[in-house]
């Protein structure tokens, strides 16, 4: 009995601290503000951004991104004999697991090799473009939306044609680059199943590049992903703000500081002979001692600046003053003769 009137207390005060959560206390828990848009900021949907690959912007990607978006609107033009239109989507970092999970199938995914960087990237093609690059190509009616037959694998032709857009979408990645570091991309396969796609580890950190290619009333999307250990070798060039940059130099500084030292007044010291003497004998010295030298009117006077010997010459007279006749120049650690 006892029991079981300590257990229906329990459960009144129980009921009674109990206290329900509001709205707005549920929406900040949450990560939401309060027209139920997510902030990303706090609560929980902080705890799952932080897994997201904060990107580091390299301004010269996104000017080779530009070029590759003049080069390819020509190329592809050329290819298709159609007007393409080529746009930049936009440029974000990711991990290269959660852009493979995130590839939307079926679509066609051609691995490349940098050759020069000894790394490798993706090229992605959706299955919008791959229809209507087949339909462009094959000669099909124009307004017509390009037809998809879902749940069949690509056909030969299908694949030959797309890895014919694939190696000239990677020549103006090529030309993209080549200003800024000489790189060259092959084509090294086509895969169907992201698994077989796999270059880099899941966690890896990754830049993505989208763009939209736009045929009249047909089009798709392009995706270039290269992961951060092929942009290593030009990390510091892509940090780049311009084409030519150089870091933690200022050229007109630089000028204006060699002016400035080729106008700086330094001491030149001619030395004769230098003897090594006993302290005894300095203390020793008075008006009227003789130092003998060894030196002779045909040996060399060394000129010094500081303890560091610059010029070997002769000792002359110039009018009524002594004069030193430069012979020779010391290299920076060489021994003076």
């Amino acid at each position: 009995m006892s029991d079981e009137q300590g257990s229906d207390d329990w459960e009144g005060q129980g009921d009674g601290n109990a206290k329900a959560l509001s709205q707005n206390e549920i929406d900040s828990l949450l990560g939401f503000d309060g027209e139920g848009n997510s902030t990303g900021a706090s609560g929980i949907q902080a705890i799952i951004n932080s897994a997201l690959v904060s990107y580091e912007r390299l301004p010269m990607l996104e000017v080779v991104s530009d070029r590759l978006v003049r080069m390819l609107t020509t190329s592809l033009r050329n290819f298709t004999s159609d007007n393409v239109e080529v746009s930049l989507d936009s440029i974000t970092s990711t991990r290269f697991g959660d852009y493979l999970n995130s590839v939307p199938l079926p679509a066609m995914i051609c691995v490349f090799k940098a050759e020069q960087w000894d790394n490798y990237g993706l090229l992605t093609v959706d299955s919008a473009l791959i229809y209507s690059i087949v339909d462009v190509l094959l000669g099909g009616r124009r307004g017509t939306a390009a037809m998809r037959i879902e749940g069949r694998p690509y056909t030969t032709i299908e694949r030959q044609l797309v890895e014919r857009l694939t190696t000239i979408v990677l020549r103006d990645i090529t030309l993209a680059f080549e200003p800024l570091s000489k790189v060259t991309f092959v084509f090294d396969r086509l895969e169907t199943n992201p698994r077989f796609a796999t270059i880099a580890r899941p966690a890896n950190a990754a830049v993505v590049a989208r763009l939209r290619v736009d045929m009249e009333d047909r089009g798709g999307r392009l995706e270039l992903l290269l992961p951060y250990s092929t942009l290593e070798p030009i990390r510091e060039l892509l940090l780049q703000m311009f084409l030519g940059e150089k870091f933690g130099r200022d050229s007109i500084w630089e000028t204006h500081l060699a002016t400035q030292l080729r106008q700086t007044d330094v001491t030149v010291d001619a030395v004769l002979e230098q003897q090594t003497m006993s302290l005894r004998d300095v203390m020793a010295l008075e008006v009227g001692s003789q130092i003998m030298f060894d030196a002779t009117p045909e040996s060399l006077v060394e000129l010094r600046c500081g303890d560091r010997t610059m010029f070997l010459g002769r000792m002359g007279r110039r009018g009524s003053r002594i004069a030193v006749s430069i012979e020779a120049e010391v290299p920076r650690g060489g021994d003076v003769p």
